[in-house]
Parts: C-alpha cells; structure tokens; sequence
C-alpha cells in the first residue's frame, strides 16, 4: 500500500497535478480501454495469424537429422 502510495505521489508530482485530479482522471477514462492483459492477447493472435502454417511433412526426416553430412 506505502508504494502505491509513493507512485502516486510521484506521477502527481511530474504532472504538476493533485492526487484528486489523477483519480478524478482514471475514474473518467472509458472503461472500453484495452488492458494490458488485452491487449497482449490480441497481440499474440495477430502473431499466430502471420505465422505460416506449420508443417510436419517439412521437417528433416529421422535419417537426416541423425546423418552428420546434414548438419554440416
């Protein structure tokens, strides 16, 4: 609780604000805004969606893999 506290002052402090400002502030902002969680969501299927689709067939064989020319 103290550091949450601390924090608070601190970002009051850099905005030149008070603290019933700031709270004022996050209680109007909309509540359709994408968390964190979210939005690392969203990113993450946006990165599946982009990745080409994986392929068992294209991977070496089991003689391949073990045969030390492959590797080299």
């Amino acid at each position: 609780m103290r550091n949450i506290y601390r924090r608070a002052r601190i970002k009051t402090a850099k905005r030149d604000t008070s603290a019933n400002a700031l709270t004022r502030e996050s209680l109007s902002k909309p509540e359709e805004e994408e968390s964190d969680f979210e939005r690392r969501k969203r990113l993450q299927k946006e990165v599946l969606a982009s990745v080409r689709r994986f392929r068992a067939s294209d991977r070496l064989n089991r003689e391949a893999i073990h045969d030390r020319n492959a590797l080299r």
